[in-house]
């Protein structure tokens, strides 16, 4: 029977053979200060937990009905040497877990620039960051390497021991990106930038992926983070740039389309203004960068002339992206780059003749009416002669 019991329990057994217990395990200096911060904070809890889960079944045996050896005191109600422990000992753990918390939030903060390697060796001002502009898709991940001008689709490489800074977006929804060998999670939202710094300490292949539901290829969204050696990496970076793809931002619009499972793909050359005009959501031609559309607000605005300062998508991917000021699909067209707008369809394009802030005149006024000379009067807080 026994034996029956033992053969029961081996499906659970195996089902603990899937747990990956690489947040415990990490592969990176920030992960494993992380991951303490995790172990630390559970059991300062489970120093209270522990003894008030033990303590219960104590007094439950101990003064069960039963046993008549024990004083019964129905009228007990107080003890203060009680007191002094049950209040004392949480509000401690309630203390360091709130230091513990503070210095974990600064210290590990994910814009905060690295202070070391690992645990034994401090950041050198020769160790220079390895620079990486990351855009999640729908469905991938596109990485940007500006220091080298190539790219790759669902594949990040890093050498090991060389501290590394990324610039995260995305192209439409809000996702999360995670490598749990690496570093905590971060959000990447469209038009917004997040950061993230972070160092390997070992090499290997770990799984990276968007920790946020973003749609129907959620499931696929993930790529692989390789931690090479410095010679790994620069082969890796060699073998990149050999590639004929090439990413320009007429290619980016075809790879931001929506698509599912995409194989790893590097590009041999990348438009070094593509990270900026996608976090500026301004990769069509001639479509108005969030950055200066903020600078004309800052001006006041283009006013009523702005209303006509639209121009169609040519690719639209979510049926109607931009402004609803149209039967097609548009969008506002730029008017501080010449260059920008050299391809743009022929349409004649407002300004605004004053580009001094826009200020509020405030109401005028009501006019005097002879009949009901108290009531206009009573509008400002003054008082009529008859009622003086």
């Amino acid at each position: 029977m026994r034996a029956l019991k033992l053969l029961a329990l081996l499906p659970f057994v195996a089902l603990l053979g899937g747990c990956d217990f690489v947040v415990l395990a990490p592969a990176g200096d920030v992960a494993a200060q992380q991951r303490d911060l995790v172990v630390i904070s559970t059991v300062l809890m489970l120093l209270i937990v522990l003894p008030v889960m033990a303590l219960t079944v104590f007094f439950a045996w101990r003064y069960r009905q039963s046993n008549t050896a024990v004083p019964y005191e129905p009228e007990w109600d107080h003890s203060t040497q009680l007191e002094l422990v049950i209040w004392s000992a949480p509000l401690l753990i309630i203390v360091c877990l709130g230091a513990l918390t503070w210095m974990g939030t600064h210290l590990l903060d994910p814009y905060r620039t690295l202070g070391r390697i690992d645990a034994g060796k401090a950041i050198e001002s020769k160790d220079a960051p390895l620079n990486v502009e990351v855009v999640a898709l729908d469905w991938k991940w596109l990485f940007i390497y500006p220091d080298y001008g190539v790219a790759a689709v669902n594949e990040l490489a890093a050498p090991v021991d060389r501290p590394i800074r990324f610039r995260i977006t995305a192209s439409s929804v809000m996702n999360s990106f995670y490598i749990p060998a690496l570093a905590g999670q971060i959000y990447a939202m469209p038009g917004m930038e997040t950061k993230l710094h972070a160092v390997a300490n070992e090499q290997g292949t770990f799984r990276g992926f968007s920790a946020n539901y973003s749609g129907a290829g959620f499931s696929g969204m993930h790529f692989a983070f390789k931690s090479l050696s410095a010679s790994d990496f620069d082969k890796w970076i060699t073998n990149a740039k050999a590639s004929s793809n090439m990413l320009g931002r007429s290619d980016y619009l075809q790879l931001e389309r929506p698509s599912q499972n995409e194989p790893v793909r590097l590009y041999g050359s990348v438009d070094r203004d593509l990270y900026k005009a996608i976090l500026n959501m301004c990769v069509e031609t001639g479509k108005m960068c969030v950055s200066e559309m903020m600078a004309i607000d800052a001006k006041g605005g283009l006013g009523r002339e702005g209303l006509n300062n639209t121009l169609p998508l040519t690719y639209d991917k979510y049926a109607r992206r931009g402004a609803p000021l149209g039967n097609q699909p548009t969008f506002v067209a730029g008017i501080c780059s010449i260059d920008e707008l050299k391809d743009t369809p022929s349409r004649e394009i407002f300004a605004p003749s004053d580009m001094t802030p826009l200020r509020g005149v405030g109401m005028k006024r009501p006019p005097f009416s002879p009949a009901h000379p108290s009531s206009t009067s009573l509008l400002f807080g003054q008082r009529s002669k008859s009622e003086s």
